[in-house]
């Protein structure tokens, strides 16, 4: 059985349908570009209304250290999701402000174990999700999942995100055995809005696999 994380949450409806169906994570984006985008404000409003059994990622990519910490500070955070091209030495600091990390990796090419090796005793769990050019925080695309080596992970708990919806959930997570997934607009009703019929199909698919 796969764990599941509803990215991409900015009201308190769709977060609330997430914990009811049985969700075992939200993400809360504040990269500025991204349509999902929640302010601090609004943020900790959603975080004080959650059940203890959910938790609440914030999302950054390539931020200043400083939002970070002010983020779970405020929030509070107690999961911090990179998912720019945040360097070694950067994720030690944000794991320092006593926090757990999500590493996000954006494929182009199967794994390469050499470029997880160096954060492998750092970050609490690897993500995995497709390359763009155009953009970051998220793609809405899959990758080709014969990119996954599970022996390049050296046991370290992982997300597979990238294009997953309640159709092709299945088939990812009986190919590569994923522990975690994570979907965003594959739920959509628009960018600021779950589908809950989507939302129910994906967990509950996920959630019917025996990993």
């Amino acid at each position: 059985m796969s764990k599941v994380k509803i990215c991409g949450i900015t009201n308190a409806q769709d977060a609330l349908w997430a914990a009811n169906l049985g969700a075992d994570f939200i993400g809360l984006n504040f990269y500025s570009e991204s349509p999902r985008k929640v302010s601090l404000k609004h943020a900790k409003e959603l975080v004080s209304q959650l059940p203890p059994f959910l938790k609440a990622v914030g999302l950054f990519v390539n931020a200043p250290l400083s939002d970070i910490e002010t983020a779970v500070r405020k929030v509070p955070l107690s999961m911090i999701q990179l998912h720019g091209d945040e360097s070694v030495e950067f994720s030690q600091s944000v794991k320092n402000l006593g926090v757990t990390v999500i590493k996000v990796f954006r494929l182009q090419a199967p794994i390469d174990p050499a470029a997880l090796a160096p954060y492998s005793s750092i970050v609490d769990y690897f993500l995995f999700d497709k390359y763009s050019d155009q953009l970051q925080g998220g793609t809405g695309e899959v990758f080709d999942w014969t990119w996954i080596d599970r022996n390049a992970l050296s046991g370290k708990p992982w997300f597979l995100a990238g294009g997953l919806t309640p159709e092709n959930v299945e088939a990812a997570i009986k190919q590569t055995q994923a522990p975690f997934v994570d979907v965003c607009s594959g739920v959509e009703h628009t960018p600021k809005r779950k589908d809950y019929e989507k939302m129910k199909a994906f967990i509950q698919m996920a959630k019917s696999i025996r990993v």
